[in-house]
């Protein structure tokens, strides 16, 4: 984490929480400021890094249906402290309420979830790298851009893989624009998934007028119309076997004849393709051509998907989109959409990548545009919940990027025992031999149960008692 300008404001209520995150922060060069009847300034000018962390006790009732709380503490991401921890359950919590610790906290705990909320506020804050519409804060996105540049300006053909919804039609557009010979030229995009069994001559290679019943007119296909530009070929691995080999022998021969004609037509495109398959796969699966695979495949662009490329990505398109729809005199008027919003983007996995976000940022930022509020009458939280539920259907065993577990595992934890140890630190000036001494045990076993409590020095005791009253109503 780094820390740098980090303030936090603590609202404990009846929870006796401050000391314990001051002690905490000791070495963190960390400001940590009481703020129960503190007036905070506005929203609008209130610290970059700010964060707050608040016992749920403040809230009378605690009612966690509530909406905007985070208008409560200045605009800042809180982080709650709570004895009944975020569970499985969707109806507990709202969407407000994405970062909750124990009442129990330990210093590791708080100071990962710390981090966490940390590096989304500062990817919100930081100022995206564009290409013209292509978003790249992520190093990943950053070097693909890089390569693009690096081979737009020559005559090969050019491989693009990347799941669906990464934009790779967009890939293609860049490297047309950025060549040029080709960038003066036509681009045409061709869906090879839709192509009619029976009309594959005829689209691509086009027909002379009179050649069958019905070609009133001659008509170029896609080769020539693509002449003297670039041909993008998406979805290469859905064309058929019979009809790879016709576009191979055109990709060597650079001619081709129209249906109904005897005049070869010369040819001087440059071909880019698309899949979203696994093409060596196919060609060892005798579904695809190692020829033409090879023919494609001269230069090879691997797009990242928006699960690999983070968190930042996600919440730089979803801010560049929401402006877009949501338009900049209201963005203005509106100011910054709530942190629960930003954090809700940034940890959601989209199988359906940009394209996928994109949706869910339209129906925010509409919802909000006809309202003229974040919250649209609560309209926004049920957009934010559904995509979340769709987001956890589809959800990989080990997605790339997953985020690190924050809280531990307390089922083996004796809450007394560590309560004890750091009692005896304390005596000790935590002086771990002399408190292994006292404690009857040796310096490695202290080692060992400091690991499983996670014991950080300057770690404070936990009031196992107050536990209970830390909360006043958990309940819908």
């Amino acid at each position: 984490m780094n820390p740098s300008d980090l303030v936090i404001y603590v609202w404990e209520g009846q929870a006796d929480i401050a000391e314990r995150v001051e002690r905490c922060m000791l070495n963190m060069d960390v400001e940590v400021i009481r703020a129960d009847g503190l007036n905070l300034p506005p929203a609008s000018t209130a610290t970059p890094n700010a964060i707050a962390v608040v016992s749920v006790s403040v809230l009378e009732g605690a009612r966690f249906t509530r909406q905007n709380v985070e208008g409560t503490f200045g605009g800042m991401p809180v982080l709650w402290v709570s004895a009944n921890q975020r569970g499985a359950s969707a109806g507990t919590y709202a969407t407000e309420y994405s970062h909750v610790l124990p009442f129990d906290f330990t210093g590791a705990e708080l100071r990962a979830m710390l981090a966490r909320i940390l590096r989304r506020l500062q990817s919100t804050q930081r100022q995206a790298q564009r290409s013209e519409d292509i978003i790249a804060v992520a190093e990943c996105m950053q070097r693909l851009l890089h390569d693009v540049d690096t081979f737009a300006d020559c005559e090969h053909s050019v491989l693009i893989i990347g799941e669906t919804g990464t934009g790779k039609e967009r890939i293609a557009e860049r490297l047309h624009e950025r060549n040029t010979h080709y960038g003066q030229g036509p681009f045409v995009v061709v869906n090879c998934g839709a192509i009619p069994d029976g009309l594959f001559e005829s689209l691509f290679f086009g027909h002379a007028k009179g050649s069958f019943t019905g070609a009133v007119t001659a008509h170029k296909g896609f080769f020539e119309q693509a002449n003297g530009g670039t041909l993008f070929l998406d979805e290469i691995a859905d064309l058929p076997l019979y009809q790879q080999v016709k576009l191979l022998r055109v990709l060597e021969e650079r001619t081709i004849t129209r249906l109904g004609s005897a005049s070869p037509v010369r040819l001087d495109f440059r071909l880019v393709a698309a899949t979203n398959k696994p093409l060596r796969e196919q060609v060892h699966a005798g579904k695809f051509r190692a020829d033409l695979f090879f023919r494609l495949a001269v230069i090879e662009l691997q797009i990242p998907s928006l699960e690999e490329r983070g968190e930042a990505d996600k919440l730089a398109i979803f801010s560049s989109i929401l402006n877009k729809v949501v338009g900049e005199e209201l963005m203005a008027a509106l100011g910054e959409p709530p942190f629960f919003i930003l954090d809700t983007v940034a940890q959601m996995y989209f199988p359906g990548n940009v394209r996928e976000l994109r949706n869910l940022t339209e129906r925010v930022g509409v919802a909000a545009r006809q309202t003229q509020d974040w919250m649209a009458g609560g309209a926004t939280e049920r957009i934010l919940r559904q995509a979340q539920s769709m987001s956890a259907l589809t959800l990989p065993a080990e997605p790339t990027g997953a985020g690190e577990a924050v809280l531990a595992d307390r089922s083996r934890w004796d809450m007394d025992e560590r309560n004890r140890i750091i009692a005896a630190l304390n005596d000790n000036a935590w002086k771990r031999q002399n408190t292994a001494q006292q404690l009857g045990i040796s310096r490695k076993v202290l080692w060992e149960k400091m690991r499983k409590y996670q014991i950080s020095n300057g770690e404070p005791e936990v009031p196992i008692t107050s536990g209970a009253t830390a909360d006043a109503d958990m309940e819908e």
